[in-house]
């Protein structure tokens, strides 16, 4: 039996082919499109896990699958496609394929797939983080509703806003040094974050919760309401710029 690591990898890599041949055979419109590609990955994911860990529930964002979940025990938790706008897009390569595996409100492997740039990053050889001096922090921002107290944090150590798609890219684009950090206030679910916050801590990053407190995955809600993602030598000033406004606003 393969390990979980290589696992994770290898369905995210067969999910987002199964979605670039979708993409590009596909004539429909985009909702249709975004439907076709949620619904197919989806079942590719469930089917898989079913019969290679047939003793583990999935907590899929479209919906529960396998055994009874149990907060806590073994789960996977999968997001089939992640960023369903971006991949209805022509052109766009900032969507995702999520697939971690949680125990112990842990994600104890994980991978994620950038079918569109033919990129998956996986747990069991998180890649090197940078060396560079930060010379000006860039932050990965939402490209549609970037909320304002980000920009304001962004004021005030200076950073840029770097506009892009779903979470899954922005929190590897952290991973591959393509920015800073990712801070996100607006909540989601923990599919839309366990795969990549994984890799993230595997790299060396710093993930957290706004205020500092961990992260913690696979809860009975999985409804997480905010996180941070940053190289470690960003984490103290973001933590201490955060602070100020989750202070003030209280």
């Amino acid at each position: 039996m393969s390990d979980d690591h290589e696992l994770a990898a290898r369905l995210a890599r067969r999910a987002g082919e199964r979605l670039v041949e979708l993409r590009e055979g596909s004539a429909a419109v985009p909702r249709a499109l975004g439907d076709a590609g949620d619904a197919a990955a989806h079942r590719l994911l469930v089917d898989a896990l079913a019969q290679e860990r047939p003793a583990d529930p999935v907590l899929s964002e479209h919906g529960v699958a396998g055994p009874e979940r149990v907060p806590g025990e073994r789960v996977w938790i999968v997001d089939p496609l992640d960023g369903t706008r971006e991949f209805t897009e022509p052109g766009r390569a900032d969507w995702a394929v999520h697939v971690a595996l949680a125990e112990g409100h842990e994600v104890i492997a994980s991978a994620v797939a950038l079918p569109a740039q033919g990129i998956v990053l996986d747990t069991g050889a998180p890649p090197k983080q940078p060396t560079s001096a930060i010379d000006r922090p860039r932050i990965a921002v939402s490209r549609s509703r970037p909320p304002e107290f980000v920009a304001a944090i962004a004021a005030e150590i200076g950073a840029e806003l770097v506009p892009m798609g779903s979470a899954g890219a922005k929190i590897t684009a952290v991973v591959l040094g393509e920015v800073d950090a990712y801070l996100h206030g607006g909540g989601q679910y923990e599919w839309d974050s366990a795969a990549p916050v994984g890799i993230a801590r595997a790299a060396g990053l710093h993930t957290s919760r706004l205020d500092g407190t961990e992260l913690v995955y696979d809860r009975p809600d999985p409804w997480l309401p905010d996180l941070l993602v940053c190289r470690r030598e960003l984490a103290v000033d973001l933590l201490a710029a955060l602070s100020d406004r989750i202070e003030g606003s209280r």
